[in-house]
């Protein structure tokens, strides 16, 4: 799958779109061994490897929470958290992509966490030691923190801190320069 893919609500994958190769970086997860949220395609773990070991020599401590994610497992988280809205609530669903549009499902997204906010998805970890590193540094490995405070509006997804993508090194380079999402991007290329 190309690196530099859009996936969102608009833009979705077929139940079909499997990255070719899935790998287990050799990093800290929050996963047991063998669960397939461990995984990530070939280039992004390659990535995450390399930015990670940056980090735990800057005394930085990241933990993958969620990589890879299949159609049908989109498909079930979404189903559970339309089923936990209130009823008649008019509130769309900012926090889990309908099927098809969870990056997640191309192997180039993991959401991150560390200790500071007890390994979870949180908007707090935005604002840690560890979360500031990783805006600051992502980019020189790759990746970009896909949804940002503010372009909730752009992109259709609330501000996750912990949602990195591989998008590759030049790439991200120019998104995080420029300030673009990669709808807007898309938008200008």
């Amino acid at each position: 799958m190309d690196a530099t893919i859009l996936v969102n609500r608009i833009h979705r994958l077929p139940r079909n779109a499997i990255p070719q190769t899935l790998v287990e970086p050799e990093i800290i997860f929050d996963a047991p061994v063998g669960d397939r949220k461990r995984l990530l395609a070939v280039n992004a773990a390659k990535a995450v490897e390399e930015l990670f070991a940056r980090g735990k020599e800057e005394g930085i401590y990241l933990c993958g929470v969620s990589g890879y994610r299949s159609y049908e497992r989109q498909e079930e988280l979404y189903r559970k958290k339309l089923r936990e809205q209130p009823q008649g609530s008019e509130t769309p669903v900012q926090w889990v992509a309908p099927p098809g549009a969870s990056e997640h499902q191309t192997g180039l997204a993991l959401d991150v966490s560390c200790q500071a906010v007890d390994y979870k998805l949180d908007e707090r970890f935005g604002e840690t030691r560890e979360g500031l590193w990783l805006k600051r540094y992502a980019p020189l490995f790759g990746f970009i923190l896909r949804y940002s405070k503010g372009k909730e509006h752009i992109t259709g997804y609330g501000w996750e801190p912990w949602h990195i993508r591989y998008v590759t090194r030049s790439l991200a380079l120019y998104m995080t320069l420029t300030g673009l999402t990669l709808e807007e991007y898309y938008e200008q290329k």
